[in-house]
């Protein structure tokens, strides 16, 4: 199974409170800090929820 490394690009002022949960949940908490999780379909759907904050890559 392969895994995403998640990077936040993009800061959560002014953004709806769920995305702020949603990246928290993820474990991000800063511009550009970096998480590695499984690829599953729940961490997509997180993903997806913050696309426009965060960027993703492959890794294994």
């Amino acid at each position: 199974m392969s895994n995403l490394k998640i990077t936040q690009t993009k800061s959560v002022i002014s953004e709806k409170q769920n995305q702020r949960d949603t990246l928290r949940t993820l474990g991000l908490k800063k511009i550009g800090q970096s998480v590695v999780r499984a690829d599953r379909p729940e961490v997509r759907g997180m993903i997806r929820t913050v696309a426009h904050l965060v960027t993703v890559e492959e890794v294994d």
